[in-house]
């Protein structure tokens, strides 16, 4: 059976009771307990319980718990790109500015960076984003695909990026071992594969490399930048 899109649903239903709430209401509570709790945390029957409705109330808003997901996702993208938000006309920057409130965003809900990196419904803010970006690289002489190309290895960056910053948090939770002294602890296996010679590059990143301890944000921008020179590297001759 197909589904109908959510935002082709309206929020109050023509006849039957009319809900107390509203979808907003509903995100807002949804957020909230996934943020403290994840996103495993989320049911119907804990999100009526937070906005103090009955369990089956909430199908007055919304058929189920992808609709909800599907509203959290949509409340939460539109932090990428606040409303009023101006752009510059420097694509660069513009699409700089974007990746760091998307890293931003996805670090201040964890559940989301997940669900980011799958199928992408069409829904407002989504929407609202994806025009946004659009307009950001319009000009440079690419065709729809390649923009769409360009826009996705960016986002791609980044969703990679927090995975990796989540990943070691909670790395860090469950073993109560920052990265230095996880890695300390690979030292003695490390020092008997460099002294064997059998792995010279592996030599050369324990013996010369350190980016991987220095500060987070210097790790991401240093991606970021190199990322977007590369693809102003292959943007068409104007």
């Amino acid at each position: 059976m197909v589904r109908e899109n959510l935002w082709m649903r309206p929020e109050r239903p023509a006849r039957g009771p009319q809900p107390n709430y509203s979808r907003a209401a509903l995100t807002e509570a949804a957020v909230r307990v996934a943020d403290a709790e994840g996103l495993e945390a989320i049911s119907m029957r804990r999100l009526a319980t937070e906005i103090g409705a009955g369990t089956m109330s909430l199908y007055r808003y919304v058929s189920g718990k992808d609709d909800v997901i599907e509203l959290m996702v949509d409340a939460v993208v539109a932090q990428y790109l606040p409303e009023g938000t101006v752009l510059s006309g420097d694509w660069k920057a513009d699409l700089g500015a974007l990746a760091r409130r998307a890293r931003l965003t996805m670090l201040r809900h964890p559940w989301l960076a997940p669900l980011a990196a799958s199928r992408q419904g069409a829904s407002p803010n989504r929407l609202r984003l994806l025009e946004a970006s659009l307009h950001m690289v319009d000009g440079l002489g690419l065709g729809v695909d390649e923009m769409l190309t360009l826009i996705g290895g960016v986002f791609a960056y980044v969703n990679g990026f927090v995975q990796g910053e989540l990943a070691e948090a909670e790395a860090l939770r469950r073993t109560g071992l920052d990265l230095r002294e996880w890695t300390a602890l690979q030292k003695p296996y490390l020092m008997s594969i460099i002294a064997s010679g059998d792995h010279p590059m592996v030599t050369k990143m324990a013996t010369e490399g350190g980016r991987a301890y220095g500060d987070v944000e210097e790790r991401f921008e240093y991606g970021l930048e190199r990322l977007l020179d590369g693809i102003e590297a292959r943007l068409p001759e104007s």
